[in-house]
């Protein structure tokens, strides 16, 4: 890998073309080799615009592409998990869009597969990459807003995803909180250190249709050592614009990005320790998917230790958790 990481991208959707491809085709240590999509026109329509010297419109053709090390899966939700499998199969180093899995029966075989073969396999879970995230955690991990108490998060969006396949559930294996609030709490968990959640409760609204999927939803999880969290998303907000918040509360103090806001107790008098330099000069969307691959790529290289996403698993039996409350009104206690 001396000329460096040789990665095709699987799916060129948005998020790919706006992320992944032209993020790669740019990166020192990898090669953006190949891209594959069903839309033969469009995956070569951008290898010609990134000069990407190949593109395949079947993943088992990719695959046999023996100038490869590894795959970044951006299809439907639904293949993500076969996918992955196929990639890891053939040896190759994986890196994932979120969800791994529609379930997390799915995630455990992902994870089993990859450390049969030791290969790398990671999550997109790219909030945690965002430099305001990264100054927040090290507030929290240092103890300097105490204990955590709370987070409360939120996405509401003013447009729905129409007629594409996030709004089917065969497809998208869930709606809006699939969509939105499962970054959220996965972020949330992350800055919590993953504490062993206690009691669930959710409410949602679906869309119509029978395979439609949820367009809102609220959940509350309590958690071990006193911790709630808290989640409001929905695709049918009426506002004048799409609003995102995410919160955290401790003992001593609290923080808040979007912008990146500390205030701490200090002394008896609540005081702002907002660090100036966190913002990034680019947007934290961006930043934080550069950060993410750039973070892939290490790992493969062999420049950062490898950690297998073990906590998925939890975070998915949470999700599932969460589907079940919405459908039977009923809370949930693990």
């Amino acid at each position: 890998m001396k000329d460096g990481v040789r990665i095709a991208v699987v799916g060129s959707g948005a998020i790919a073309q706006i992320t992944h491809i032209p993020v790669l085709a740019k990166m020192r240590g990898a090669r953006l080799v190949a891209l594959c999509d069903n839309d033969g026109p469009k995956a070569r329509a951008l290898a010609d615009r990134f000069e990407v010297p190949n593109s395949f419109t079947d993943m088992e053709e990719l695959l046999d592409l023996e100038e490869l090390d590894a795959v970044v899966v951006a299809t439907p939700n639904h293949l993500h998990e076969p996918h992955v499998l196929s990639a890891l199969k053939r040896k190759l180093h994986v890196l994932s869009e979120r969800p791994l899995a529609l379930s997390s029966r799915g995630v455990e075989r992902a994870l089993a597969a990859a450390q049969k073969h030791e290969l790398v396999l990671q999550v997109a879970h790219n909030h945690r990459f965002r430099s305001d995230v990264q100054a927040l955690s090290q507030f929290l991990q240092n103890g300097e807003l105490g204990q955590l108490t709370s987070v409360h998060a939120g996405s509401l969006l003013v447009e729905r995803p129409g007629d594409s396949w996030r709004g089917r559930k065969a497809e998208a294996g869930g709606g809006v909180f699939l969509d939105q609030g499962f970054p959220l709490l996965d972020l949330a968990l992350w800055l919590a250190n993953f504490p062993e959640p206690v009691r669930l409760s959710a409410h949602a609204r679906k869309g119509k249709g029978a395979n439609a999927t949820e367009v809102a939803m609220q959940l509350f999880l309590e958690c071990a050592g006193g911790v709630s969290l808290t989640f409001d998303v929905s695709w049918a907000y009426v506002g004048e614009a799409d609003r995102w918040w995410f919160e955290v509360h401790g003992t001593k103090g609290s923080g808040r990005l979007s912008p990146l806001r500390v205030v701490k107790e200090i002394n008896g008098r609540h005081v702002n320790v907002s660090p100036s330099g966190a913002a990034a000069r680019e947007s934290p969307f961006l930043q934080s998917y550069r950060a993410e691959l750039a973070h892939f790529v290490a790992m493969v290289r062999g420049e950062v230790p490898v950690k297998l996403p073990l906590e998925q698993v939890r975070v998915h039996r949470i999700l599932e958790a969460a589907y079940k409350a919405a459908e039977d009104g009923k809370e949930i206690r693990f």
